[in-house]
């Protein structure tokens, strides 16, 4: 995997993925994006939900929303290091299974999520979830 970051100006840098895809990050206080610790977690975030939302398509669950609300501690002092990281989510959908979704978080927790399996060599990471049911329509 290649990829490379330039310096736009400021505490602004843009990253190029070898697929030529480019994302804005920012460090600075007025940020014009996120930072890259926030890019961490939001990545952690989508890699775990690309594995929830394919394992419940898999098991014909109802899903109509998925969202992955990620909360994180970070040490006090430099290097300011991730040391928690919860990832709760929220499934809506009709008659989806506690127990599809509780066995599709820990799949991804313990098996397929490389962003998380790798953060957790050095972090605390807690996974929580819930069912929001919505009208049969």
């Amino acid at each position: 995997m290649l990829a490379s970051v330039k310096w736009v100006e400021g505490d602004t840098f843009i990253g190029r993925s070898a697929s030529g895809h480019n994302v804005v990050f920012d460090a600075g206080s007025d940020s014009a994006a996120p930072s890259p610790m926030e890019m961490v977690l939001m990545s952690a975030g989508c890699c775990s939900s690309v594995d929830v939302v394919s394992i419940l398509q898999k098991a014909r669950q109802d899903i109509a929303d998925v969202e992955v609300k990620l909360t994180a501690e970070r040490a006090e002092t430099a290097p300011r290091v991730f040391t928690k990281i919860n990832l709760h989510f929220v499934v809506r959908g009709r008659n989806v299974s506690e127990k599809h979704l509780e066995r599709a978080v820990s799949l991804s927790a313990e098996k397929y999520c490389s962003v998380a399996l790798m953060l957790e060599k050095a972090v605390e990471i807690t996974h929580s979830h819930e069912v929001i049911e919505i009208d049969e329509k």
